[in-house]
């Protein structure tokens, strides 16, 4: 299957509130339209994840990034020369749907995503996307396509069908801000 058709179904199912299973440039994720609370409730749901931990959301630029959150300037010098991916953690998001956000202090855990085929996706859809481990809560993380189980297969609308032998071993590293600090989370 081409890469155009491929993108073409993933905007589809993303525009239809539909689940997606795709390589992002680390583990495989679980996606949808960031926007939309109903999607969202969808992948809560399937990883049989309480909402009140939040999801990672991905963009494909800052300037994308600047749409949903107020970047501090610490933030944005460590984006323009970032070279591994980093998910950074924001205060006072707007526009995203309100079940992404962590509820105990109104933040939320982006990353401006590296791998080509994410960042063609989310130019085109022209949204932010959820991006979370294709796993079942409690379980552990598959770092190739074979091993993510058989509910979570079954349970999306739509599998990408290229990259499926990546081998991925590492999460992003997790940042927060903290006036002009940067917090380490995850390394």
């Amino acid at each position: 299957m081409s890469k155009k058709t491929e993108l073409k179904l993933c905007l589809s199912a993303l525009k239809n509130k539909q689940l997606i299973l795709y390589p992002t440039d680390t583990v495989w994720g679980l996606g949808c339209d960031a926007t939309d609370e109903q999607a969202v409730k969808k992948i809560y749901k399937l990883k049989n994840r309480i909402e009140s931990k939040s999801l990672i959301v991905l963009v494909s630029s800052i300037k994308m990034l600047q749409k949903y959150v107020f970047v501090p300037k610490i933030a944005l010098e460590l984006l323009k020369k970032n070279k591994t991916p980093t998910t950074i953690i924001y205060n006072n998001p707007i526009g995203i749907a309100e079940n992404v956000i962590s509820k105990e202090d109104n933040t939320i855990a982006i990353r401006i995503v590296q791998d080509r085929f994410c960042k063609i996706l989310i130019d085109q859809y022209n949204k932010p996307i959820v991006s979370t481990s294709a796993n079942v809560s409690g379980k552990p993380t598959p770092i190739t396509f074979t091993e993510i189980s058989q509910p979570i297969l079954e349970g999306v609308d739509y599998i990408v069908n290229s990259q499926q032998e990546k081998k991925t071993t590492k999460s992003s590293t997790i940042l927060k801000i903290e006036g002009d600090k940067i917090v380490v989370l995850r390394e």
